[in-house]
Order: C-alpha cells, then structure tokens, then sequence
C-alpha cells in the first residue's frame, strides 16, 4: 500500500477517533504528497521521495519546536512535539547509534575512505543508502567521528 493511501485510511480514523493533532498532522502531509504528485505532472512518486517529504516535514516541526521553546511557547512546542510523533509512525524504524555507526564502517571501507578530505565521497553513499533510516545530521556526525 502506498503512503498516500496509508496517510487516507489514518486521517479516516483519526476523524473518527477526533484527533485534532493527529488529522493536521495527516493532512499536511497528504498536501505534501499529493503537491509533489501534481509538480511531477502524472509520473509515479517513488518511496524515497514520500520518506524526504516526511523527513523534511518532521525537520520542520523540530527546528519549530526548538524556536519555541527558547521563547517558553510551551503551548506551541507541544503541538509541534506531538505533530513530530504523528509523521514519525510513517517513516521506515531509524537506525540506533551503534547500527548507524556499523553501515557507516561498512560504507567507508566499500569507497576506501582513509582520512577526513573523503568526507564527501563518504556522504554521498551515505545519504543515499541510508535516506530514511537516520536523518543527515547524524550520518554527518558519524561520519566525520570516524574519518577523524
């Protein structure tokens, strides 16, 4: 089953149920989805480009959440907070530090990366093999402890 159709049969639900957080947070996302679909002009929307569209989503709502809270809008930072949890259950399980760090091992030994200049090869492979599993600021953070 597709996202979009997933994201539908949640939003039915959290209709049912009156779920405010829940619906917005679905909502928005089917907006997402369903803008990316019309600026393809037809063409099939690929798994990955749903999983950015809700990494990019969630990035949204903690960099908001962090705004927020620095400014004691804890109504407002628990909103964002609990619109995160909605648009985390639709994404692929994240990666725990010592399995990040163990595909990252693996992806310098395959591009033979010796010190801190391969960086950029390193974050090539990376980002792509593990896009939706760990977010980038991980993967460059663990990639640059290790090259060091």
């Amino acid at each position: 089953m597709s996202l979009e159709n997933t994201i539908s049969d949640a939003i039915k639900t959290a209709m049912r149920e009156k779920d405010r957080v829940a619906l917005d947070s679905l909502r928005a996302v089917k907006s997402q989805i369903l803008l990316l679909k019309t600026e393809a002009k037809g063409a099939e929307v690929s798994a990955e480009q749903e999983i950015a569209i809700l990494q990019r989503m969630i990035k949204q709502r903690k960099d908001s959440f962090e705004q927020f809270t620095a400014q004691g809008r804890t109504d407002l930072a628990e909103v964002e907070e609990a619109q995160m949890k909605v648009i985390e259950q639709f994404l692929p399980k994240q990666l725990s530090a010592e399995e990040l760090e163990s595909e990252v091992k693996k992806i310098i030994s395959e591009v033979k990366a010796e010190s801190i200049k391969d960086l950029g090869k390193v974050m090539g492979v990376a980002s792509k093999a593990l896009a939706g599993k760990s977010d980038g600021k991980s993967i460059s953070a663990m990639v640059k402890q290790l090259l060091s």
